[in-house]
């Protein structure tokens, strides 16, 4: 005959109690996981978005820089005048705003940005609860 455990349940309902609840444990712990994943996946997604966009508005840059080039030496020898100035400007406005692109897809591209730190944390907690637990 089994014992009463607390609160006047036997230990095998106890054991099948910790077992169901252990279970649940592991399957909200997978779950919380896979959200995570799938949030960081996305953020990647953004990232790499992000990095082709910049990559090709600094391609546009260089382009319009290359543009100026052709301009101020037409200029130097003497064949234009003030086209080369302004698209000079827009050459480096551009390269900057795809180089700020690129900078931020990189940034959210980091590993410490795509690692599941809310699920480390809950890992964490839940050890630490068992690790109380236990006589």
């Amino acid at each position: 005959m089994m014992t009463a455990g607390p609160g006047g349940r036997s230990i095998g309902q106890l054991l099948r109690d910790l077992a169901s609840e252990s279970a649940d444990l592991v399957r909200g712990e997978i779950a919380l996981a896979k959200a995570e994943l799938t949030e960081k996946a996305a953020q990647a997604a953004g990232g790499v978005g992000m990095l082709v966009a910049g990559s090709l508005v600094a391609f546009a840059g260089l382009l319009v820089l290359l543009d100026a080039a052709v301009y101020g030496l037409a200029r130097l020898l003497g064949t234009e005048s003030l086209p080369a100035l302004a698209a000079l400007i827009v050459g480096a406005v551009t390269i900057a705003l795809g180089g700020l692109l690129v900078h931020r897809g990189r940034t959210s591209l980091k590993p410490r940005n795509l690692a599941p730190a809310r699920t480390a944390q809950s890992l964490e907690r839940d050890r630490q609860f068992v690790k109380e637990q236990m006589p």
